[in-house]
Order: structure tokens, then sequence, then C-alpha cells
């Protein structure tokens, strides 16, 4: 990780970054059960899942949803800070085995209420092996201007 100041200015409309693959293990789904204390059988029990419509433990969301955003976490901007996400679904389920991977791609530039501000909308797309899309939100940063007024 390193850090890179990017000003709102910087921030080009189009902008794709992708993030390597990650494997989604069992390892995973049990210890983000444990910190979340979500222990629902469609994660945590194999036999009973054999017997839904899904056949196989389905990850969190919020699994999905933290691992796809800390694949993407690879600079320190200390120009920008995250303002939080909006429209975040799933779209489809990830299981233990699972590759997901992360495009990210500037969407939205505008005025901030604060003059010295602007916004930056990234959109988050979640892929797996398959290049399904699994999850999409939308990231929004607020990002220092260059110069105010501009």
């Amino acid at each position: 990780m390193h850090i890179k100041s990017q000003f709102f200015e910087d921030y080009e409309m189009g902008f794709v970054r992708k993030t390597l693959g990650r494997t989604i293990t069992e390892t995973d789904f049990v210890i983000h059960a444990g910190q979340t204390g979500d222990f629902f059988p469609h994660h945590m029990d194999a036999e009973w899942c054999k017997t839904q419509p899904f056949e196989q433990r389905i990850a969190h969301g919020t699994l999905t949803f933290s691992v796809a955003i800390g694949m993407t976490a690879t600079e320190i901007n200390p120009e920008a800070f995250s303002k939080g996400y909006d429209r975040l679904r799933f779209i489809k389920p990830v299981h233990i085995g699972d590759t997901i991977r992360v495009e990210v791609t500037i969407s939205e530039k505008s005025d901030s209420k604060k003059p010295e501000l602007g916004t930056v909308v990234e959109h988050v797309e979640v892929f797996n092996q398959r290049n399904e899309v699994v999850l999409v939100c939308d990231h929004i940063l607020l990002a220092t201007r260059k110069e105010v007024g501009n």
C-alpha cells in the first residue's frame, strides 16, 4: 500500500481500475460469522443447504462486500475520504471456492456543499470466476479541490 494524493480534479470520468482475484474460503465464512454473530444456516449448515434450491452454503452478503471493498483499498489518498456506499445490491450468491474480483469505475463527479470539496462516485462491480456480477454498489468520496472555486 502506498500514499498517492489525488484531488477532485484528478479523477477522470470513466477511469476503471481492476483488482486481482481472491478465492472465498470456508475460513472466511467462519470468521465472518463469528465477527457478526450471523450463524444462519444459509451460511453455516452444509447439510441443510443441500435441501434448499441453492444446494450449498452462501456467503454472507456483508462478507462479499467487505472482502471486495478491502481488495480495492490499495492506495491511501490523503485528499479524499469515504462518505459511504449507496445502491448496494447482492446480485448472485457467492459460495465457498468462488473467486471474486472487483472493477471500480469513476461514474460521477459533482460539486459538494462545501466549496473546497467535490463529490466523486465510484461504481463498484464484483465479479465471480465465471465473469458474472455478484455485487454492485456506488462508493461516494469527498475529495479536496486543488483550488476553491474551480
